[in-house]
């Protein structure tokens, strides 16, 4: 994203390029897909890339190869346009893409202060079924 231009009556002011040098990672990864999200402190998101974006498809998408890929324009992307710097990781999930989306946000330059899984785990299970009424 370049600096965006407001137009406002006949003049033209061009809008200060934001800057976020720490933020977040959030890297979910499925059996089918893995989708990375560059956010600010608060959660917003500033950049998003995923292995179907980037042009692998079917059961390509869930390869590690894929997320690394992904992760690697997700940072590039967010490193260029809001000089992103230092991250905290949150990762979700528990596709092939897990460990290689972690390893190519450190190999970017980006400086990584945590680490955290926030994968699912069931307790408990489901409800079962009732015995059917006659």
């Amino acid at each position: 994203m370049a600096e965006q231009e407001k137009v406002i009556g006949s003049k033209v002011r061009k809008s200060k390029k934001r800057s976020v040098p720490a933020g977040q990672v959030h890297i979910r990864s499925t059996f089918n897909n893995t989708i990375i999200s560059v956010t600010d402190k608060n959660g917003g998101v500033l950049v998003a890339s995923s292995a179907g974006a980037n042009g692998f498809r079917g059961s390509k998408k869930g390869t590690a190869y894929a997320a690394q890929i992904a992760a690697e324009k997700a940072l590039e992307s967010a490193r260029e346009n809001f000089g992103f710097g230092s991250a905290d990781v949150f990762v979700k999930g528990v596709g092939l893409g897990r460990d290689s989306a972690v390893r190519a946000v450190a190999a970017t330059g980006v400086v990584i202060n945590s680490i955290t899984d926030n994968t699912a785990m069931p307790h408990g299970g489901v409800r079962p079924k009732g015995e059917r009424k006659p």
